[in-house]
C-alpha cells in the first residue's frame, strides 16, 4: 500500500533500506495492490496548509517524489485517470446510445444518468478471491514500529483514493495500538465513500491526550474551511472513540459525524481494572506474555480468522480454511510484543484514564451526530452498558450492537464499516441527508450477504417476464434496461416481497430498482437501546427511499429505476380474508410523471402469500380487544389525497403465524408500456386515468395467472421446492 501525506502534520515512512522488504511481504499478503515505499519527510513541519503546499511542490519537483503534502493525487495521477474515465464514458455512450430519447431527465456534467451510472459500476464491481483479513494488519504492523523520532501524523493509503470528486473526508482515530491500521479490512469499501486519512502514534511518542486532541481538532477546523458544504467524519476505535467525542464538545458548532466502535468512555469501568496495578510491578520477562493475553481479550480469534473463509463455501472446505487462517494466524502473535511494549502500554493506560475523565465530563456539550457501534462480548470494556449510557447522554445518538463480537470489532471478518454507514443513513455529503443523491451503489460483497438469505431459500421464489408481444417466459430477460422504468405491483403482507423482487432484477438484470417505503421505516426514535442491524437496514443498503410525491420526482429525474406500491401500507397491513385484494387510490399521479421523464412502466403482480403465512390478528381485531388500540401507532398522514379504504390505515404490530409447510412466492412482470413521447398526451387527466386503470387491471390479470401457474406447479411446497434448489435444476 502506496501511503501518502494526508495532511502537513507529517508522512509515514520506513527507511529506504526496507523497502524491499515491505515491496516483497505486502506482495505476499495482498495481490490486489503492493505496499510502493518512497523517501519522504519524518518530521511534522509546523506551517500553514497554504505554505505547506507550496513548500511541497518544490520539494516534490527537487526530489521527483510522487506524494504531495496536501493528500491529493499527483498531476499525473490525475491526467491517467481522467484519460481511462473519458475512454470508459465514451464506450458508455456508444454502448447506451437508447438512453436519451427525452431531455427532461437529470443527468450529470457528462450527459449521462446518475441511476443508471449506478448500476454500471455494480455491474463492473467483481468479488475478488484475495480476502483482507486480520493476518494483513499483523503482516503490516511492523513497518509501523520504527522510531523515527518523529510525533505523530496522518497518512493516507493510496488504495483509499476516493473514487467520487465530492468526497467527505474521514479522519480515523486508532485505538490502543496507535498504528492507524485499523481499518485495513474496511479500506475497500470506504473508498467508495470517502478520502480516508489514518492518525498515526509512534510506539515511543508520549504525547499527552491533550496535544493528540489538539492535533486531531486542529486539522479538523483546517479542513472543514475547505469543506464547508459537508460533514467530517470521524472514526474512533476505543481511545479514539473518546477521542473524537472530546473534539465533538470542544466544537459544537462544526458539522461533525462520529462513528464510535467500543469507545473507551467506559474504561475506569473495565472488566481488567484490577489487573492493571499489577503491569507496573510485573518484570519485563513475564511482561512479554501480556499481549498474547490481551489479543484473547479484546477479540475472538476465531471471528477474525474467519475473515479468510468464504461464505459460500460448503462446511467442509469452510472448516479447512478456518483451521489454515488460525495456523497462520498464530505465528504472528509475537508481533504485539513490539505493538505495545511495557513502557508504551503503562502510558497508554494512563492515558486512557485521562481520556475517559476529560471526555465524560464534556458529553453535554456533544451536538455532533453520533453511531455507536457496541460489541456484546467485549471482555475489555463494558461496551453494551456503556452505548446505552451514551445514547441516553447524547442527543439524537443511535446505535448499532454486534452481540457476537469482541473489543476489536473494526478487525473482525462480520463487520463491513462502509455497509454499516450506509445502511444506518449517517452518509451524506451535504448538510442534510439525502436518501436519494446520498446513495452509494452496493456492493456485489453486500448484495451476496444481504439477497442470499434464508427467506429466499424458504419461499423459494419464481419469477415472470411479458415480452413486448405479450410472451409470458420464466426469468427475467423480458425486462428493458435501456431506461429507467417504474415498477407498480401490489403488496404481500407486511412487504415480504420486497427484497425479492430488488433483489432478483438485480440478480438478473443488472437493475437497481429504488424502492419507495413507508417513512416510519426511516424514524430513527424508534429504534431501541441496543439495536441490532435491521429489516430498515437492509432497505437503505438496497436504495430504497422514504415514500412521497417529491421523492418519487427526484428518483425519475436522476434516472434511477423505481418501485412503487399504491396501496401503501393498507395492502402490506391488510385484513383477514383480503389476500391479493388491490387497494388502490383513485389519483393516477405516477402515471403523469413517469410520462414527464419518459420512463417505462411495467406492472408486477406477486402471489402466495395464503401459503405462507397466515394473519392472526388484523387491525380489526385490534380495535374490538381491550387495550388493543396500544397496539396501534397513529402517524401524520403524509397522503393527503388518499381517502376511505386506503385512508383507513393506522400502523401495527403485524400479529401472523407462518405455515409449517409454505409454499413458494410467485412474481410477474407484466408487458412494458412505454410513455416516452406521450408527455403531452398522458398529462391529459383522463387518458393518464385511462392508463391508470390498465394498469390495474394488468396487475390483477396477472394475479389470475400466477394462481393459475400455482396450481400446476409440483414444487409449491417447501419440501419438493427445496430438493429442486438441491439439484440445481431450472424451477
Amino acid at each position: 500500500m502506496a501511503l501518502r501525506a494526508a495532511t502537513t502534520l507529517g508522512l509515514l515512512l520506513p527507511p529506504p533500506s526496507q523497502r524491499e522488504r515491505i515491496t516483497r511481504s505486502c506482495e505476499r499478503s495482498l495481490s490486489r495492490f503492493s505496499y510502493v515505499c518512497r523517501r519522504a519527510h519524518s518530521r511534522a513541519l509546523a506551517v500553514d496548509r497554504t505554505s505547506s503546499s507550496s513548500s511541497s511542490s518544490s520539494s516534490s519537483a527537487s526530489t521527483n517524489t510522487n506524494i504531495t503534502a496536501t493528500g491529493k493525487l499527483v498531476e499525473n495521477e490525475k491526467n491517467e485517470i481522467k484519460k481511462k474515465k473519458k475512454k470508459e464514458e465514451e464506450e458508455r455512450e456508444n454502448r447506451n446510445g437508447a438512453l436519451s430519447p427525452t431531455t427532461t431527465l437529470e443527468r450529470n456534467e457528462d450527459n449521462r444518468l446518475p441511476g443508471l451510472m449506478n448500476v454500471e459500476s455494480f455491474a463492473k464491481d467483481t468479488i475478488t478471491s484475495d480476502v483482507v483479513s486480520v493476518h494483513d494488519y499483523m503482516e503490516q504492523v511492523p513497518f509501523f514500529l520504527g522510531d523515527d523520532g518523529g510525533p505523530p501524523r496522518w497518512f493516507c493509503p493510496v488504495f483509499c483514493s476516493p473514487l467520487i470528486d465530492d468526497a467527505p473526508l474521514l479522519l480515523f482515530l486508532p485505538g490502543m495500538d496507535g498504528t492507524g491500521l485499523g481499518l485495513v479490512l474496511h479500506h475497500e469499501s470506504l473508498r467508495r465513500m470517502f478520502e480516508v486519512w489514518c492518525l498515526h502514534i509512534p510506539v515511543h511518542d508520549r504525547t499527552p491526550f491533550e496535544g493528540l486532541l489538539k492535533l486531531v481538532e486542529d486539522t479538523v477546523l483546517m479542513e472543514m474551511k475547505q469543506r464547508p458544504a459537508g460533514p467530517i467524519y470521524l472514526v474512533g476505535d476505543s481511545f479514539g472513540g473518546a477521542l473524537a467525542l472530546s473534539v465533538a464538545a470542544r466544537n459544537p458548532t462544526l458539522d461533525l459525524v462520529l462513528i464510535l466502535a467500543n469507545p473507551a468512555t467506559s474504561f475506569d469501568r473495565s472488566q481488567l481494572q484490577p489487573l492493571f496495578p499489577l503491569l507496573q510491578a510485573a518484570p519485563s520477562e513475564v511482561f512479554t506474555v501480556v499481549p498474547y493475553l490481551l489479543s484473547f481479550t479484546m477479540g475472538d480469534p476465531l471471528r477474525m480468522a474467519a475473515a479468510r473463509v468464504q461464505k459460500d463455501a460448503l462446511p467442509p472446505e469452510r472448516a479447512l480454511q478456518m483451521q489454515e487462517s488460525l495456523l497462520s494466524l498464530l505465528p504472528t502473535l509475537p508481533t504485539l510484543v513490539d505493538v505495545v511494549p511495557k513502557e508504551a502500554l503503562l502510558w497508554k493506560l494512563k492515558m486512557l484514564h485521562s481520556a475517559a475523565l476529560y471526555t465524560n465530563s464534556r458529553l453535554h456539550a456533544v451536538r455532533a451526530e453520533v453511531l455507536v457501534l457496541a460489541s456484546g462480548k467485549d471482555q475489555m470494556l463494558p461496551s453494551a452498558e456503556e452505548a446505552k449510557r451514551l445514547k441516553k447522554a447524547i442527543p439524537g445518538c443511535r446505535v448499532r450492537y454486534f452481540k457476537e463480537s469482541g473489543h476489536t470489532l473494526l478487525l473482525e471478518g462480520d463487520l463491513n464499516l462502509g455497509s454499516v454507514i450506509k445502511s444506518t443513513g449517517c452518509y451524506r455529503r451535504g448538510k442534510t441527508w439525502d436518501p436519494v443523491n446520498d446513495y452509494v451503489m452496493l456492493t456485489r460483497d453486500e448484495y451476496s450477504a444481504s439477497y442470499n438469505s434464508y427467506i429466499r431459500q424458504l419461499l423459494s421464489p419464481v419469477f415472470f417476464s411479458t415480452s413486448d408481444d405479450g410472451e409470458v417466459e420464466q426469468g427475467l430477460s423480458n425486462i428493458p434496461t435501456d431506461r429507467p422504468v417504474l415498477f407498480v405491483g401490489n403488496h404481500l403482507y407486511f412487504g415480504v416481497e420486497l427484497s425479492l423482487i430488488v433483489g432478483e432484477l438485480l440478480k438478473q438484470r443488472n437493475l437497481l430498482v429504488r424502492g419507495l417505503a413507508h417513512p416510519f421505516l426511516f424514524k430513527t426514535g424508534i429504534e431501541e437501546e441496543l439495536q441490532e442491524p435491521s429489516m430498515t437496514d437492509l432497505y437503505r443498503t438496497f436504495g430504497a427511499v422514504p415514500v412521497s410525491g417529491k421523492a418519487l420526482f427526484k428518483l425519475m429525474k436522476n434516472g434511477y429505476s423505481t418501485l412503487l406500491y399504491p396501496g401503501g401500507a393498507r395492502e402490506a397491513l391488510h385484513r383477514k380474508g383480503e389476500t391479493h385484494k388491490l387497494f388502490w387510490p383513485e389519483q393516477s399521479e405516477f402515471v403523469r410523471m413517469a410520462a414527464r421523464f419518459g420512463c417505462t412502466i411495467i406492472p408486477i403482480s406477486s402471489f402466495g402469500e395464503d401459503e405462507v403465512l397466515d394473519v392472526v390478528l388484523d387491525l380489526d381485531d385490534l380495535r374490538r380487544i381491550p387495550f388493543g388500540e396500544r397496539l396501534m401507532i397513529a402517524l401524520p398522514q403524509f397522503r393527503t389525497e388518499a381517502q376511505g379504504e386506503v385512508a383507513d390505515q393506522p400502523l401495527h404490530f403485524p400479529f401472523l403465524f407462518p405455515k409449517l409447510n409454505p409454499g413458494r412466492l410467485y412474481f410477474l412482470f407484466g408487458k412494458p408500456i412505454y410513455t416516452a413521447g406521450r408527455r403531452e398526451e398522458l398529462q391529459d387527466r383522463e387518458k393518464s386515468a385511462i392508463l391508470y386503470e390498465h394498469v390495474k387491471s394488468e396487475v390483477a390479470r396477472g394475479l389470475d395467472y400466477l394462481r393459475e401457474k400455482r396450481d400446476r406447479d409440483p414444487y409449491r411446497q417447501l419440501l419438493p421446492s427445496r430438493l429442486l434448489q438441491s439439484s440445481g435444476a431450472e424451477n
